[in-house]
């Protein structure tokens, strides 16, 4: 028994150093969700070991759910997802970016038909090492939405100490010249820190970092500035940032800034809704930028359609790892389905 606790442990310790060196990777959550594993293993072995009746409930308990899930699980997330769509559609506007759930559930639903027709017709060996490398891409895709959506969780505690220099907050769009709930949710959370801080300490500068868009009639960063001196913040304590027009750029000039102003060394946060929070993390490390994310809260109806275009993004970002996996898969079916076809087909 100490044996597999002391496994369980190790998983953690793995984890939480690779946490604490730097919290913006991906590789975190796959930690994360070993120690999960682990920790689950060790539970059960643990329940039948001692022959503790409460540990043995749960266990009973958690094996029912989670063969539920297996089972149905696909069922269910398709109709949650339809369910999603009508609440955005009825919400939002119509656009592709908007419709990502209603996409993903027509989509899963085409892959049950597949399948179902694939499992009813008499195929060739080497068709099915085929299909079954095509299986393999979409559970290695499965475990890596998984690792994505834990450390995605995970980041969200991120609680920065009431010491920073800077506050850096990250522009998402203007309605004309005006700070929609998306964004003046990213400010509120901004003007909450400041607040906090300064109770205890110097307040920090606010860096508003936005450029202007085709549809916009101020930069954004003008404009979020407006909107929390309305709410009571110092002009003094606030600096505008208005070239960027990405993510990446709003930590790049952001930076600049601050080393003109601290060429030594500062300490800032960056302020995000919640869904956004990870990815922004990860822009801030290529940057260079000494940043902690800072999560506003966001629409719940609105998560599904935003985690969706967050992972997109992700695999983009890191799309020659994905390549590299899913090349060495296919190359792999293809050399069985070679060997399968020419040296144990003939023979059989």
């Amino acid at each position: 028994m100490s044996l597999i606790i002391a496994l369980t442990a190790i998983t953690f310790i793995v984890f939480l150093v690779s946490y604490l060196i730097n919290p913006a990777k991906l590789v975190n959550g796959l930690l994360f969700n070993i120690f999960l594993f682990s920790a689950m293993i060790t539970i059960v072995y643990v329940a039948f070991t001692i022959q503790n009746p409460i540990l043995i409930f749960l266990v009973i308990i958690f094996a029912a759910l989670a063969i539920i899930l297996l089972i149905f699980g696909i069922y269910i997330l398709i109709i949650a997802l339809f369910i999603n769509a009508k609440i955005v559609m009825k919400r939002e506007s119509r656009t592709p970016a908007n419709l990502l759930t209603l996409f993903l559930a027509i989509g899963l639903i085409g892959c049950l038909v597949l399948s179902f027709i694939v499992s009813r017709i008499s195929l060739s060996p080497e068709i099915k090492i085929l299909l079954g490398g095509v299986t393999l891409i979409g559970i290695y895709y499965i475990f890596s939405v998984f690792n994505f959506l834990m450390i995605s969780f995970i980041y969200q505690f991120n609680r920065p100490k009431l010491n920073q220099d800077f506050i850096i907050v990250l522009g998402s769009g203007l309605i004309g010249d005006r700070v929609p709930p998306l964004l003046a949710s990213r400010i509120n959370k901004a003007i909450e820190f400041y607040h906090k801080q300064s109770k205890v300490t110097a307040p920090p500068k606010i860096i508003f970092s936005g450029g202007q868009g085709d549809d916009e009639k101020i930069s954004e960063a003008l404009a979020m500035q407006r909107y929390a001196i309305e709410k009571g913040i110092p002009i003094e304590d606030t600096i505008l940032e208005d070239k960027s027009v990405n993510t990446l750029q709003n930590m790049q000039f952001s930076k600049r800034i601050i080393e003109n102003l601290i060429p030594g060394k500062y300490k800032s946060v960056f302020v995000t809704n919640n869904f956004h929070l990870f990815r922004a993390a990860l822009y801030a490390r290529q940057a260079n930028l000494n940043s902690v994310g800072l999560g506003s809260k966001t629409a719940l109806y609105f998560l599904p359609n935003a985690m969706i275009r967050e992972y997109i993004a992700i695999v983009v970002m890191n799309k020659k790892q994905h390549i590299i996996i899913v090349s060495l898969i296919l190359i792999l079916s293809l050399l069985t389905t070679i060997i399968q076809y020419f040296f144990v087909s003939p023979y059989i």
